[in-house]
């Protein structure tokens, strides 16, 4: 994944988010707005979301050491799955238990026109902001639909973001319906609605970040189609008879770890195997650019050995 392209959706949606809690929260102080008071939490999960996925991205950066000798790649991992538990926590239980406090007991709103404006408003900001996560994400996937990028992505910073504004923009979609329908009908109770409906939405996005992020911390081979690429280089090396058998993983977004048995001929001398395995690893990083940590192991593939 481009890293300046991540590093610029992550900012645009943390510039944004800022700008959008601060007029939330003084939007639903003059209003008495439960729909906007947990618009203005969300907005503010996001915003340390983002710090989150900042501080993941350079920590991940670290050299490696004789503790990590694969370095610290997985921290990016690791940033993005508290970004789900935040999600879940500050932003949709929050709101949830505000929308049920609101139903139990409503309270009129006041300058209703305040919080339309800023949800408004808001809409046009978190569009912007998914519009340029959205573009750095078709950079980086090319021809891969966007729900399986979504997915499959090793690269958990822009998926993070996408689904962050989704969900935000959804979010002031279902604010901005609960405070208008109470302002034509008179009745608060569709502002607790409007809540929990939003709590709702941000739980369903942090459980599906959840699920994804945890499939890469407990860790990842390569793509199918990396993996064909693999084999493919590997076996078409000079000198390489045959795969015995080998196993990919990814160490960080950038970096995937080959391991692999590979057959040799029996009378070939050290010299030659030095070569063979050379030959084989340049192969490799050529077909796989992330290929970056190969270990080969020559062996003899005798009839009886499988």
């Amino acid at each position: 994944m481009s890293s300046e392209g991540s590093a610029k959706a992550i900012a645009a949606a943390l510039g944004a988010n800022i700008g959008i809690a601060i007029t939330k929260f003084i939007a639903a102080a003059v209003s008495g707005s439960a729909s906007m008071f947990a618009e203005g939490i969300h907005s503010v999960a996001d915003s340390g979301n983002q710090v989150l996925l900042i501080i993941g991205g350079k920590r991940a950066k670290r050299e490696a050491s004789k503790t990590h000798p694969f370095g610290y790649g997985r921290s990016r991992y690791i940033y993005a799955f508290m970004v789900s538990i935040v999600l879940f926590s500050v932003g949709g239980m929050f709101s949830i238990i505000e929308g049920v406090n609101k139903l139990a007991e409503p309270h009129e709103l006041h300058e209703a026109w305040l919080p339309l404006t800023v949800l408004g408003v808001s809409i046009a900001l978190e569009s912007f902001s998914l519009a340029t996560a959205l573009k750095a994400a078709k950079d980086d996937r090319g021809n891969t639909g966007l729900v399986a990028y979504i997915r499959h992505a090793k690269s958990p910073e822009l998926p993070v973001v996408l689904l962050e504004d989704l969900a935000a923009l959804v979010g002031l979609v279902l604010a901005f319906a609960g405070v208008g329908l109470t302002v034509l009908t008179g009745d608060p109770i569709w502002d607790a609605y409007g809540t929990l409906a939003i709590g709702g939405l941000l739980v369903l996005v942090a459980i599906i970040l959840g699920i994804e992020t945890s499939s890469l911390l407990v860790g990842e081979g390569a793509s199918p189609a990396d993996d064909a690429k693999i084999a493919e280089a590997l076996g078409a090396s000079s000198g390489v008879e045959s795969i015995i058998h080998y196993k990919t993983l990814y160490l960080g977004p950038e970096e995937l770890m080959l391991a692999a048995k590979i057959a040799v001929a029996p009378t070939a001398s050290g010299e030659q195997i030095a070569k063979i395995i050379n030959d084989a690893e340049a192969s490799v990083r050529a077909a796989v650019p992330a290929a970056r940590v190969i270990y080969l192991e020559p062996d003899i593939r005798l009839d009886s050995k499988n």
